[in-house]
């Protein structure tokens, strides 16, 4: 994935998603999370009101 300029960050439990997503780097335009991941997010202070990136869910 790395060659097709993707970045992969694995985060096992919620307070790891709100990590991973506080630690994305500059330039990233789209992050396609797990419903779980997502559910993370919603749960607690994650973006700091950023409106970047796009955002889409995978399936369940």
């Amino acid at each position: 994935m790395a060659l097709a300029g993707a970045v992969v960050l694995v985060a096992d439990d919620p307070d790891a998603v709100r990590r991973a997503w506080r630690s994305l780097p500059d330039g990233i335009d789209l992050v396609i999370l797990t419903p779980a991941a997502a559910r993370a997010l919603e749960s607690g202070p994650a973006t700091g009101g950023a409106l970047r990136p796009l955002t889409a869910v995978m399936p369940s």
